[in-house]
């Protein structure tokens, strides 16, 4: 499957999707919600814990973002993230890391990120993951976890909801870093 960056320097050049039934990209839909909700990302470093083809990722860099960290265990997805990282120039503004978005966190702990865009499987939230996530997070900057549009937003530790909006079948929830 063809998929687009919706706007930005990189607008209108396609990449390509993992052919794999373990990752679901997020629609052009949701992914244009997502962004027009976060407004100016210029200069801002990413985090993309389950990064399935990079879609968020090379949206976020087209936007402004200044680099992304890309995480994905899948081996057909992580070929094509790498395929869809030279056919866009990306070399320079991205990373990916061919693991566990858990395991990589237990030698990562010490970073941070402006921005962690979560979008796991939804037949596998993995909440415990999301939450040790969190704690990548700059004081100030943002997480959004994607999840099923059903229920209410996930409740994570050490971050607060801020905003939630729901897009159909799907929903976002948007998290800041607890106030002291």
């Amino acid at each position: 499957m063809r998929l687009r960056v919706i706007a930005g320097s990189l607008g209108g050049r396609f990449f390509d999707s993992p052919d794999t039934s373990t990752t679901h990209p997020m629609s052009e839909r949701m992914r244009g919600a997502l962004f027009n909700s976060l407004g100016d990302i210029s200069g801002q470093s990413v985090l993309d814990p389950f990064a399935g083809s990079g879609a968020v990722s090379f949206e976020a860099i087209s936007r402004g973002a200044v680099h992304a960290t890309l995480i994905e265990r899948d081996k057909r997805a992580q070929a094509t993230i790498q395929h869809n990282i030279a056919m866009l120039g990306l070399q320079q503004k991205t990373q990916l890391i061919k693991a566990n978005s858990r395991s990589w966190f237990s030698t990562n702990q010490d970073k941070k990120y402006d921005l962690i865009l979560v979008d796991p499987p939804y037949h596998d939230e993995q909440l415990s993951t999301v939450e040790l996530l969190a704690c990548l997070l700059n004081p100030k900057g943002l997480m959004v976890l994607s999840y099923p549009g059903r229920g209410s937003a996930p409740t994570v530790n050490g971050v607060v909801v801020v905003d939630n909006k729901r897009y159909g079948d799907a929903a976002l929830a948007f998290y800041r870093v607890k106030a002291a």
